[in-house]
């Protein structure tokens, strides 16, 4: 019995709570495709999936173009994003979202793939240029600001500079890297409480 009282216990703990106001957005970056699911390019939406597993809560509610959720997320409330308007219009789910809730450029996080980092890697910035990212492009048109902090999680550089930027970030993640990748989203959601905290300085200087 005591075993049904503690896992009580962990659901109300992670429930989002009313009385706390929404405070920031969590958004991850990819394709809705299931064909996608394990691409490279769909790094922010694993991201929000190990999420999902930590606060127990489901991304599955449609609203503002993109798959939500409420979440606390060391003592903050914050509604997760899956935008459903695949990358390249992914600020048409972010700004709608935004707007409602007010919140700022500085509170919005997104969180994405980054040819330029090892698979295992990962970078925080708390703005700057896309980048050549169209998610980042899209997202800074539609906010009218670069000044929005991002982690970049890693997914390997092309094997030549032949090979074509949509196809390799389009092709999954290698079974034998998966691991790594899983252990950098780790370190983001812990990067991620970090940030959430305002901790900014404290996130890079520990995960950069």
């Amino acid at each position: 019995m005591s075993d049904i009282f503690a896992l009580f216990d962990l659901i109300e703990k992670k429930k989002p709570s009313s009385n706390l106001p929404l405070t920031h957005l969590v958004v991850g970056l990819g394709n809705p495709d299931a064909k996608y699911a394990n691409t490279r390019h769909n790094a922010g939406f694993m991201f929000l999936d190990l999420v999902s597993g930590k606060t127990g809560v489901k991304i599955d509610r449609a609203k503002y173009n993109a798959l939500t959720a409420e979440a606390v997320i060391a003592g903050k409330r914050v509604l997760l994003m899956k935008p459903l308007t695949y990358m390249n219009l992914s600020g048409n789910a972010v700004r709608p979202a935004a707007d409602f809730y007010k919140i700022p450029a500085e509170n919005i996080i997104i969180i994405y793939d980054d040819v330029s980092l090892d698979v295992g890697k990962l970078r925080i910035r708390l703005k700057g240029s896309d980048g050549g990212h169209r998610g980042i492009r899209s997202i800074t048109e539609q906010l009218s600001t670069q000044n929005f902090p991002r982690i970049k999680l890693g997914v390997g550089q092309k094997p030549n500079q032949e090979y074509d930027l949509k196809d390799w970030v389009l092709k999954d993640i290698p079974k034998d890297q998966r691991e790594s990748f899983k252990a950098a989203a780790e370190n983001a959601y812990e990067a991620l409480e970090l940030m959430l905290n305002g901790e900014n300085e404290k996130a890079m200087n520990k995960y950069n």
